[in-house]
């Protein structure tokens, strides 16, 4: 019973390809986003709605616990 529970943990564990280059994308995007924001082309308000499309775009892992 153990052995099972294991393997099943394992697998909850194990990440697709097509998940990891989501992931992939959207920390791409977060970090030009990031620049435009530093460089004064974007407010923070746009950057706000922008990062929020693109976790709805991109569905990153941990976009349910993002601010």
């Amino acid at each position: 019973m153990t052995d099972e529970i294991i393997d099943k943990s394992i697998e909850l564990k194990r990440v697709s390809q097509e998940q990891l280059q989501r992931e992939f994308d959207y920390i791409q995007a977060e970090k030009m986003l990031r620049k435009m924001l530093q460089k004064g082309l974007i407010t923070e308000a746009e950057f706000n709605k922008i990062d929020a499309l693109n976790r709805q775009t991109f569905s990153p892992f941990l976009a349910e616990i993002m601010p």
